[in-house]
């Protein structure tokens, strides 16, 4: 679950992380009276999205004096932001963050997330933050530091400070910073998060250190941990089909391609989706039905992928286990068939408990398909239809 910028600012400012005055504002007026009170300038007026790459479109607006705030916030609420990482149509800015503008000296990239290779936590940092860090990346253009930290107790102070030296920072400064790298190593773990990026992570013209912007996420199947945080999910700018899927069963992760593919456990998703991609195909999504689905979840299921006009061709790859049969899954395939409407071709493989029932089960429905005997096959099958060859 993602967080807005405020959000992520308030609940780690328990944690040390210290960041320019501010408040969040959903009218102009709201956002004007804000200015009045940080009585500062310059100040920013943030849209808050959960989108990065704002400054860029049109996002983030550094103004003086609380009128030109209102003016900037007019000109956001109400409005979409597309960025390079939205939709194209954007998303609906439904609040804007008044802040105090900060006297930057320099900027840095500083990032807490887990470590794939050793499931551990990581600090990557940056002596250059800023806008296009990303493309920075991807070219080789930006140089990275990275420090193992400990999930169980405080990390090694001489490790901490050899790892803020080489990113740039001495004396009070990079005293401060091993104590803000220790306050984000807690609220890590303590609050279950999969990321914290600041960036960037500004070093004013008195030495002070100050998040200018922080992205936060905290994993969705830790949130019965922490029923205060699943308060703040922004159910009207979440994903609305991950959202949906979730609340049935489902795990659901949208693509880009034009094949819908349907599995029963993540390994076999993800392997479908190799399998895919190695005949020439591309993917319309992730979707894994949990052993908790019933059949009426597993039909909202397919119902989001026959209401996606980019699909060409369904991929049902299922192998039936002790919690969850393969005629449960051709049962939510059957109703969301006769609900929709939509005539799509269909190529399934069926294996393990109740195959057979399942295919008695489409058969009843009147679902046509294509059936293939092993997982290789089906997805050169569905390839081939979504490109029309078959």
């Amino acid at each position: 679950m993602r967080l807005h910028e405020f959000q992520a600012k308030r609940l780690l400012a328990d944690y040390g992380l210290p960041t320019p005055r501010g408040g969040v504002a959903f009218t102009p007026d709201e956002a004007e009276a804000i200015a009045r009170d940080l009585a500062v300038s310059p100040l920013a007026v943030k849209a808050q999205v959960l989108a990065g790459d704002r400054l860029q479109a049109g996002g983030v607006r550094m103004v003086q004096g609380p009128a030109t705030v209102r003016s900037a916030a007019a000109s956001m609420l109400g409005q979409r932001l597309a960025t390079a990482q939205t939709e194209d149509e954007g998303l609906i800015v439904r609040r804007v963050y008044v802040e105090e503008g900060v006297a930057i000296a320099r900027s840095l990239y500083l990032t807490l997330l887990i470590d794939l290779r050793t499931a551990g936590l990581i600090v990557i940092g940056s002596p250059e933050g800023g806008e296009g860090i990303e493309e920075r990346e991807r070219r080789g253009d930006l140089r990275c530091e990275r420090l193992s930290l400990p999930v169980g107790g405080p990390a090694d102070r001489a490790e901490l400070s050899g790892f803020l030296g080489r990113l740039g920072l001495e004396g009070a400064t990079l005293e401060r910073g091993c104590d803000l790298v220790e306050g984000l190593r807690r609220a890590f773990v303590e609050l279950d998060a999969s990321l914290i990026e600041i960036n960037p992570l500004a070093v004013t013209t008195s030495g002070e250190l100050k998040a200018i912007d922080v992205k936060m996420a905290v994993d969705d199947n830790a949130l019965f941990r922490h029923p205060e945080l699943a308060s703040l999910r922004d159910e009207a700018e979440a994903e609305r089909m991950k959202l949906s899927a979730h609340r049935n069963q489902l795990n659901f992760v949208q693509l880009d391609g034009d094949i819908g593919i349907v599995s029963n456990g993540a390994g076999l998703g993800l392997a479908t989706l190799d399998m895919v991609h190695r005949a020439g195909g591309r993917p319309a999504n992730f979707m894994d039905i949990r052993t908790t689905a019933r059949s009426l979840d597993i039909a909202h299921g397919f119902a989001l992928l026959l209401d996606n006009p980019k699909i060409r061709t369904l991929l049902m790859n299922v192998h039936g286990g002790g919690m969850q049969s393969c005629d449960t899954i051709a049962e939510g395939l059957g109703i969301a068939l006769r609900k929709s409407g939509r005539k799509l071709p269909i190529v399934v493989r069926l294996a393990g408990l109740n195959a057979d029932l399942g295919r008695y089960r489409l058969a009843n429905f009147g679902c046509h398909v294509i059936e293939a005997p092993d997982m290789g096959t089906a997805a050169e099958h569905a390839v081939a239809v979504a490109a029309g060859r078959t």
